[in-house]
């Protein structure tokens, strides 16, 4: 899947114009308007959609809660080492597994994949809810835990962005992926309101307790669902005993540097991302920091500053597609509105206006996301993708554990206010670095999505 080459600067100008009106939705009918939503309509993908809602709820409760339980309760001295190493640890299967997983992904069946990941990461929590009842709960099988029930997630997300094509039809893959995105989101929300929430009152052990009933729930939920075989180019196939799994014939399988050395705009693009990932991403390391030493709070600020966040992501992940302009022009206007969000808490200490902040940070981490997971939906090819989005999945996630590192030690010695300065300047360059990337080559990556899927 190449561009064809242009003759001149005029020409691709046009070219790529035309080819990023075709890589957006077109206007729906008043009648499409009017139809239920695709979670209500499409009993298959409500239920797997479900299902993700609890599993990265359920992860982002346990690396919320336990974040918090380090900061709090279990190490008196070295917090932001002993949290930042969690968090570092909690990222890094995503990046480790990618070739795993894309295999994985490719050859087996997509309902198999996310029933087992679901099913693994419930009895990996009940084991731990067990100890931890117990007594006697070491910092190590706590990050073990963390680690498994990341490894599990690493299957299941790009799994399901995999799938997508296999539970809705090809008018709905927007839509889809919008609800899809937005499940990070309510699982932000979620982590939040329950995750420091219940260390204060349960401990460990009913966290756990309650990740475990998430996932394996989930694993119930995937388990009842329907996929349907959708062959390499695209076309569905006909249900099936092994549709039900979502097997399909088995795709062509090329290298994942191959992937992406045909889609150089959107390996660009994945770079932008990755270095912004390293200042966004100390978030969730600053907030349980900030929570205590600035705010002088307890789980119940910790709930608040992640439900904002969280919340402000569930907005622009379903806003997202409303956003005007060019994916790169929008991501470099989003990126550099984060960057402000996120260094005003720096300034002013206020328990409001920090929420606010953390609430527009969200808002643009899911507006950005849509518009980017989208577009790529519709430039990669079938067989492609399960390298492809592992691959996503993996460059963005580089830089997660760098960052959770930096900043939890850096946190030991700088204040949070100074963390959060360093958050806002750090994005400006990525921004700079998009925009220009859509000035010079504006939507090259658009050019390729006429052909991408066929």
């Amino acid at each position: 899947m190449t561009a064809a080459p242009l003759a001149d600067e005029a020409d691709r100008a046009d070219t790529v114009g035309t080819a990023e009106t075709q890589a957006r939705p077109e206007p729906r009918t008043g009648t499409e308007r009017r139809r239920a939503p695709l979670v209500l309509r499409n009993r298959a993908f409500g239920a797997v959609w479900l299902g993700q809602v609890l599993t990265q709820a359920a992860v982002r409760m346990f690396q919320v809660g336990v974040s918090w339980w380090i900061v709090a309760y279990a190490v008196p001295e070295a917090r932001g080492l002993a949290s930042g190493l969690f968090m570092a640890v909690c990222t890094l299967p995503a990046v480790a597994l990618a070739p795993v997983v894309a295999g994985a992904v490719a050859r087996c069946a997509h309902r198999s994949v996310l029933r087992t990941a679901a099913a693994v990461a419930g009895v990996a929590s009940a084991a731990l809810a067990l100890w931890a009842y117990g007594g006697g709960l070491p910092l190590t099988t706590v990050y073990a835990a963390g680690l498994a029930l990341a490894t599990c997630q690493a299957f299941f997300d790009p799994c399901l962005t995999t799938s997508v094509p296999e539970l809705v039809d090809d008018a709905d893959i927007e839509t889809a992926t919008g609800f899809e995105l937005s499940t990070q989101s309510l699982a932000g929300l979620v982590g939040a309101l329950l995750g420091a929430l219940t260390v204060d009152r349960a401990g460990v052990a009913g966290l756990s307790a309650g990740c475990a009933a998430a996932y394996l729930g989930a694993a119930v939920l995937v388990a009842c669902a329907r996929f349907r075989t959708v062959a390499p180019d695209g076309v569905d196939g006909t249900d099936g005993a092994d549709g039900a799994d979502g097997a399909a014939a088995p795709p062509r399988r090329r290298p994942l540097r191959r992937i992406l050395a045909e889609l150089p705009s959107v390996r660009r693009i994945l770079i932008c991302f990755t270095a912004a990932n390293l200042f966004t991403a100390a978030v969730f390391v600053v907030i349980p920091l900030y929570t205590r030493s600035v705010l002088l709070g307890g789980g119940g600020t910790v709930a608040l500053l992640e439900a904002s966040l969280g919340t402000g992501a569930l907005v622009g992940a379903f806003t997202g597609t409303r956003v005007p302009g060019r994916p790169t022009v929008a991501g470099a206007w989003c990126l550099g509105l984060m960057a402000l969000a996120l260094a005003l808490p720096g300034l002013f200490a206020q328990r409001p206006v920090v929420a606010g902040c953390l609430a527009v940070a969200g808002w643009c981490a899911g507006a950005v996301s849509v518009r980017f997971v989208a577009l790529f939906q519709r430039m990669v090819p079938t067989a492609d993708k399960p390298g492809f989005f592992a691959v996503m999945q993996a460059v963005l996630g580089a830089s997660l554990p760098v960052a959770s590192l930096v900043f939890g030690s850096a946190g030991d010695h700088l204040s949070p206010q100074t963390l959060c300065l360093a958050q806002g300047i750090g994005l400006l360059p990525a921004a700079c670095a998009l925009a220009l990337l859509g000035a010079r080559t504006p939507e090259a990556a658009a050019a390729q999505s006429t052909g991408g899927e066929r």
